[in-house]
């Protein structure tokens, strides 16, 4: 699994015209799933992201997380994650996940997050053609990928 983490200000995903999912301060998450991805990765990848410290204390240190700020968190599918630009100028995504894969695996990862969290996470919806919006507050981007946990 690979995650794109933005810390933004607020973000909201429409679908088709209509806001599925919006939220104030907290963290924008980008998940892309792979074909070898398990359910093994969502608790561990979960843990990493609710006690990353990319908010500022009172000091402006990073230095406090999502679950000390009381920020929220919007999740959205990305299979272009996993996307090979080795050969040629077409991207492969040839790594990412079947839906009949992915789409277990996204919501578990909703349902640990939310779990970890303590409250819901509002999201897009797997597969759709989303509009996503954010204001990136820093700008903070940070990319995990439980392929390198070590």
């Amino acid at each position: 699994m690979r995650v794109v983490i933005q810390r933004v200000s607020n973000a909201s995903v429409e679908i088709e015209g209509v806001i599925a999912g919006k939220i104030g301060q907290g963290l924008m998450l980008l998940l892309g799933i792979e074909e070898t991805d398990t359910f093994d990765e969502i608790e561990w990848l979960c843990g990493k992201i609710v006690k990353l410290r990319v908010f500022n204390d009172s000091h402006g240190i990073m230095n406090l997380s999502i679950l000390d700020t009381w920020g929220d968190i919007l999740l959205i599918s990305q299979f272009t994650l996993h996307a090979s630009t080795k050969k040629g100028n077409r991207p492969s995504y040839i790594k990412a996940a079947k839906p009949e894969v992915a789409i277990p695996l996204y919501e578990g990862f909703k349902l640990e997050l939310e779990k970890q969290l303590g409250k819901k996470v509002q999201q897009g919806e797997f597969g759709a053609m989303m509009k996503v919006s954010l204001i990136n507050d820093g700008p903070v981007t940070i990319i995990i990928d439980t392929k390198n946990k070590e």
